[in-house]
């Protein structure tokens, strides 16, 4: 059986913690770097893609309600839409998504509108920062809404009715995350437009109509019950032409045997 003294082995225990140690710190140093390599990466291609945001943006813009069915399709971003949102969202012409120049200081959604009815803004933009000690904060364009017409507050009246009445709530406006700063670290409404929809919004545009799939199911169902009810109805034609048939033989064997009696 091995035995060692236990103060060696406390010894030769401690010297291994201290190697660990050292050892861990060469490794933070190596991903501190490799943090710093792949930053310059992304902030140079970053650059690089710019141009093909833009090109992608003008040619988005020939295609009418673009982001509004963008959104509508996207599972996250559409459990946050009231029918009102919607019928805003349809004048939304263009999204931008702009990652400041070193990256990892934060962000800015821009959200073009044509003339609404809705509110006097053009553009309603929002921010996120993080600063130098790492805190995230988070800021957004003040909505300048059209008399009566403010969604956050008729969304607020619509769901107090609808909870007293016991009925289905709509989901809080869209247009409140313009206001909502409280967990700008966390923000999943940001998050999803910067690092799910706006590097492929095509993916989610493109999703077909469930309704439009149902009914070509239908139609297809249509279709081979027509196809079914034609077979049917040949099988009974080749029946009845295979009895037509067995008469007619039947029909001249009873004319030969008159012949032959004669």
């Amino acid at each position: 059986m091995n035995m060692c003294n236990t103060y060696l082995c406390k010894k030769e225990q401690q010297e291994a913690i201290e190697h660990i140690d050292e050892v861990q710190n060469e490794i933070d140093r190596l991903n501190e770097q490799a943090s710093e390599e792949i930053l310059k990466v992304e902030q140079k291609y970053n650059k690089l893609r710019q141009p093909f945001f833009q090109k992608r943006s003008e040619l988005i813009a020939k295609i009418p309600n673009f982001w509004v069915t963008t959104f509508v399709n996207h599972p996250q971003v559409s459990a946050l839409l009231g029918e009102e949102d919607e019928e805003a969202l349809h004048y939304l012409t263009r999204v931008e998504v702009t990652e400041f120049e070193d990256i990892k200081s934060g962000y800015r959604i821009d959200f073009y509108f044509d003339e609404n009815p809705y509110f006097e803004n053009k553009v309603l933009s929002k921010e996120f920062h993080l600063n130098e000690s790492g805190d995230p904060s988070s800021k957004s364009t003040e909505i300048k809404w059209k008399s009566g017409k403010d969604l956050t507050k008729r969304s607020s009246q619509t769901q107090n009715k609808a909870s007293r009445k016991r009925q289905h709530e709509e989901p809080e406006s869209f247009f409140t995350w313009f206001t909502d700063h409280s967990d700008a670290g966390a923000d999943e409404l940001g998050e999803v437009i910067k690092d799910d929809i706006w590097p492929n919004p095509l993916q989610y545009y493109l999703v077909p109509d469930m309704d439009d799939e149902e009914g070509e199911g239908e139609e297809d169902d249509d279709d081979d019950e027509e196809e079914e009810g034609l077979e049917d109805i040949d099988e009974e034609g080749d029946e009845d032409e295979g009895e037509e048939d067995e008469d007619d033989d039947e029909g001249e064997e009873g004319e030969e045997d008159e012949g032959e009696d004669d």
